[in-house]
């Protein structure tokens, strides 16, 4: 399993380089699992002028590997995906890619503002809720009326993990 970026799987001589020896016998691994998040990463640019091919995940028809295109939104289609491409390259012993289709809130780091290079996607990404609301949503609407209470258990729970894990790098530091 290799995991790309959408601006690093079409700009990046590697993954270019990967698929043409995807298929010599000194390199041979019966196939790939490519998961690309196409998070936008490279929002400084339009995706009508990054790329000739309409996707970033064009290079695959190189080596003639299939592309399932998923919602990030859409949590069932993206474990669903997964378990398409597990079960293809298992078959096939072939690579295979998911474009898993997304967004960033953020920039890169602490310095990058996308709003300034995309301003019109980002007004929209503001007022979009985040994933796990997106499913908590599509529970409850389809006979989860628990999922919300739930969800904020598995939030409150992930983030006393992370505290947990914060204390005792503090506490035992390298």
């Amino acid at each position: 399993i290799l995991i790309h970026g959408d601006a690093s799987i079409a700009g990046q001589g590697i993954v270019y380089e990967v698929l043409q020896m995807s298929g010599l016998r000194g390199y041979y691994v019966g196939g790939t699992i490519h998961f690309v998040i196409n998070n936008q990463i490279g929002f400084t640019t339009d995706f009508d002028d990054a790329r000739t091919s309409d996707y970033c995940t064009s290079v695959a028809a190189m080596v003639h590997a299939p592309v399932l295109h998923i919602n990030g939104d859409d949590a069932e289609a993206v474990v669903k995906a997964c378990e398409i491409a597990t079960l293809y390259r298992q078959e096939f012993n072939s690579d295979i890619f998911i474009d898993m289709v997304c967004y960033r809130k953020h920039g890169h780091n602490e310095g990058d503002e996308p709003k300034f290079t995309q301003p019109q996607l980002y007004a929209k990404i503001d007022k979009h809720p985040n994933p796990r609301e997106v499913y908590t949503h599509f529970l409850m609407e389809n006979g989860e009326p628990e999922a919300k209470e739930l969800a904020k258990e598995m939030e409150q729970k992930f983030l006393a993990d992370l505290q947990e894990r914060l204390d005792e790098v503090k506490q035992n530091p390298l």
